[in-house]
């Protein structure tokens, strides 16, 4: 997946967590999210960040931006 389509699915449960913190509803495709579906919504901000994240590192050239390689040479 490309980091701008990984960004619109971010952005789209990010607005999705913003309207229901407020107590207001909100639909993405054909589900309505509601404040009982708070921790749902929380885990798919947190999956959609790492999908922007990784899909940033694959286009900068970096293989797995989660792993950090030391170097003990000085």
């Amino acid at each position: 997946m490309d980091q701008a389509t990984a960004q619109v699915h971010l952005d789209a449960w990010l607005a999705a967590d913003t309207a229901i913190s407020a107590g207001k509803a909100y639909t993405i495709g054909n589900r309505q999210l509601t404040r009982a579906n708070a921790q749902e919504v929380r885990d798919q901000i947190t999956f959609w960040r790492r999908e922007v994240k990784a899909a940033a590192a694959r286009a900068s050239g970096i293989r797995n931006p989660n792993v950090t390689i030391a170097s003990w040479n000085s």
